[in-house]
């Protein structure tokens, strides 16, 4: 077979048919992407062992003599069964294979050589099924061979039903002997300072180690080019936005306006990250800032601020959110925070899939026109159809909710654009350093004055079952007060789904998903036939529910309509109902930390005091337990996130809709490897500064090209 390169495609280095396999399995369509799959562990080949005296269950390598060969058909599927007696001069073992016919011809009667493999037993003997062995004609060769042999590591790969880890040991084993020169992508001076090897010895010390002792070295050398890879190419980024050029939009008389009509003094953090907003806006390249900041802390009037600073020039807003029910409930407070004399100007207006035809035509023709300078809708914003006179800024309201993919779709509609980013789920340094190393992040701690706040606490039925009915019970003193409630499920229907609007509802500690025993509809039967609940007016919100019908009863709620709303997760962001104080939600254990966290945010958001009851049947000293106990145990965000990351890892708090290239971290992990990541970034921004296109470092250039693929570096630099 022919020298190959990790751009060297899998069809022409391992076959068609094999490569198929491995595109299937694993994605993978060059040799770079099959040198990337590592190993996720090693077994030892075990010491040189007696025959007699090998340990079941266990690896172990021997040298041995071919006493007798047999063949026999299988009977339950097609193909022969290979039975072959192998001695020590002591005692003996059988080795078999399956449907592998050609190893009459290796392992003759008389042949020695070492066998390797996993020991098991069949009818009282020793078994050895599908070992490795190696064949030789000279006894003492084969001692001394089988000596050194017995100190290999073995990797072990993540396999799939369809190719083994001892399949994929042998094809990488294979690429390996024929690969030719791997271009470093970290400066000689940077391998040299920190004492890493070259990209090719890393490769084949990870792959292939013939000692213990050269894993080590191999991997703390690819971790470098995952961290140094990926901090280049985001930092890289940075520095391409900022050539585009972008229109200045100085503030004016707009906001002088809103500022002067507030009834409230903004927040310190309000202010300040207003005002690097405020000076993004006027630079000659595109905005592009991530604004993190609690449920309620004021993302919403920084952003306007933004939107009436693009509008002073006559440019236009959108915003995008992930509901109708967010969408609508946006363009009503942005209406009513401008103010009679603004809003006719400004024309917020709604633009959702689920408008009337008639309707959504009128307000697409305002986008287009520029008649309206502030656009609030869902993906119907991202349509063909969708068009703006002059797009001068993106917002992006819960940027988890959404793929880079669908970002970019609506920043094409402009020129340039500014880009908002919004979260109200806190995240970690290590997250943000990982994930959004390319924007600008501010972020808003303080909260406005004159809220009452939220008390939290855990109703643990599995050790306290009678608590249940007080916590109806005391949902109907906060209602008896004049006061609201919600009761958030998991599901809409317990009888027909496993889940409703959450990725974490149902999902044991092992991976497996088992069903809800309270759905809303489940929950809204109980509550007709709670004593406590005959005069309440108890009404359902879902997912599942026409638009029209969805924003009904949000506003009949606002307007006080409605005492209790039992609801899905479609409540987890945006809605805001200050007379609302207490939040019941119904086997809490199957939520994350943050959606505990963003679902708790919708009360005590007034001068009612909150309530969050968090229910649950999980036994104590449970992963899912200690989750729901860390929401009850502070009301920080912030502290919540590092929670969150350690509880469940950072492949759950990144989520897949950041792009592979930054959420499949293949050998870092943010926490862990935090300290790793920041000196890559200072590293990376050292070379950057002094060749900021990468022409003076083409293993770099290259590694961000492999690394990232095109599809995903196209999306990072849309992003």
């Amino acid at each position: 077979m022919p020298q190959v390169d990790l751009d060297t495609p899998l069809p022409q280095a391992v076959g068609e048919k094999v490569a198929a396999t491995l595109s299937r399995a694993f994605t993978m369509t060059t040799v770079g992407d099959l040198l990337a799959h590592y190993p996720r562990r090693y077994a030892r080949r075990g010491e040189l062992t007696p025959i007699s005296s090998l340990p079941v269950g266990e690896m172990a390598t021997i040298v041995a003599e071919v006493k007798s060969v047999s063949e026999r058909p299988m009977r339950q599927r097609r193909g022969s069964l290979i039975e072959v007696v192998i001695s020590d001069g002591v005692g003996e073992a059988t080795l078999t294979f399956f449907g592998q016919k050609w190893r009459l011809q290796e392992l003759r009667v008389g042949r020695q050589g070492i066998f390797s493999g996993k020991v098991g037993v069949f009818k009282g003997k020793q078994q050895f099924a599908h070992p490795d062995y190696e064949l030789f004609d000279d006894e003492v060769e084969a001692r001394v061979t089988a000596v050194a042999r017995s100190l290999e590591p073995i990797p072990i790969y993540s396999a799939t039903s369809t190719i083994t880890s001892w399949q994929l040991r042998k094809i990488i084993a294979d690429v390996i002997a024929r690969l030719g020169d791997v271009p470093d992508p970290l400066p000689d001076e940077l391998r040299e300072r920190r004492q890493l090897l070259d990209a090719r010895t890393a490769l084949v010390q990870v792959h292939t180690p013939t000692v213990p002792e050269q894993v080590r070295p191999g991997f703390e050398t690819l971790r470098m080019h995952e961290a140094f890879v990926l901090q280049a190419a985001l930092l890289q980024h940075r520095i391409q936005v900022r050539r585009l050029a972008a229109t200045a939009r100085p503030a004016g008389d707009l906001l002088e306006q809103f500022d002067a009509a507030l009834p409230f003094e903004r927040t310190p953090d309000q202010i300040a990250v207003g005002d690097v907003i405020a000076d993004d806006l006027v630079n000659e390249w595109p905005m592009n800032r991530l604004v993190q900041g609690e449920v309620g802390s004021g993302k919403t009037l920084v952003a306007l601020r933004a939107m009436l600073q693009v509008a002073q020039s006559g440019g236009q807003a959108a915003l995008i959110a992930p509901t109708e029910v967010l969408a609508a409930q946006h363009v009503r407070s942005i209406a009513k925070m401008l103010g009679p004399r603004l809003a006719p100007e400004l024309m917020p207006t709604l633009l959702t899939g689920a408008q009337p035809a008639a309707e959504r035509r009128k307000a697409a023709l305002r986008a287009a026109s520029g008649q309206a300078r502030i656009v609030v809708g869902t993906h119907a914003l991202l349509s063909a159809s969708t068009t703006f006179a002059d797009l001068g800024l993106v917002v992006v309201d819960e940027q988890h909710r959404f793929g880079v993919e669908q970002r970019e779709a609506l920043r094409a509609k402009g020129t340039s654009p500014h880009v908002l980013v919004l979260t109200a789920t806190p995240i970690p340094r290590t997250v943000a350093m990982t994930v959004f190393g390319d924007l600008d992040v501010s972020t808003i701690r303080t909260m406005p004055t004159g809220r009452a706040g939220i008390s939290t606490f855990v109703a643990p039925l599995a050790e306290k079952p009678g608590w249940f009915g007080r916590v109806w019970e005391r949902v109907a003193e906060e209602v008896a007060q004049g006061r609201q409630a919600f009761v958030v499920c998991a599901a809409i229907d317990a009888e027909k789904a496993v889940v409703d609007d959450t990725d974490d509802a149902g999902m044991l500690e092992d991976g497996t998903r088992t069903r809800t025993r309270w759905g809303v509809v489940q929950a809204t039967a109980m509550l007709a036939q709670h004593p406590s609940f005959a005069d309440l007016t108890v009404a359902t919100l879902h997912g599942k529910m026409p638009a029209d019908e969805k924003d009904a009863v949000m506003q009949a709620f606002a307007r006080g309509e409605i005492d209790v709303l039992v609801a899905t997760t479609v409540v987890e962001v945006g809605v805001d109902v200050p007379n609302a104080s207490t939040m019941v939600i119904l086997e809490a254990e199957r939520f994350g930390v943050s959606q505990l966290h963003q679902l708790r945010g919708r009360v005590g958001r007034g001068s009612v005091p909150g309530l969050c009851l968090l229910v649950t049947e999980a036994d104590p000293d449970t992963a899912a337990r200690s989750r729901v106990e860390a929401v009850a145990a502070t009301t920080d965000g912030f502290s919540l996130a590092e929670v969150d990351l350690e509880l469940r890892g950072e492949g759950d708090v990144l989520g897949d809709a950041q792009s592979g290239a930054r959420s499949s971290l293949r050998l870092l992990r943010v926490v862990a490897d935090a300290d790793l990541i920041a000196q890559a970034r200072d590293e990376a921004a050292s070379v950057l500064q002094n060749d900021p296109d990468l022409s003076e470092h083409p293993g770099l250039a290259a590694a961000i090209a492999r690394r990232l693929g095109e599809d995903e570096r196209g999306a990072l630099h849309r992003n």
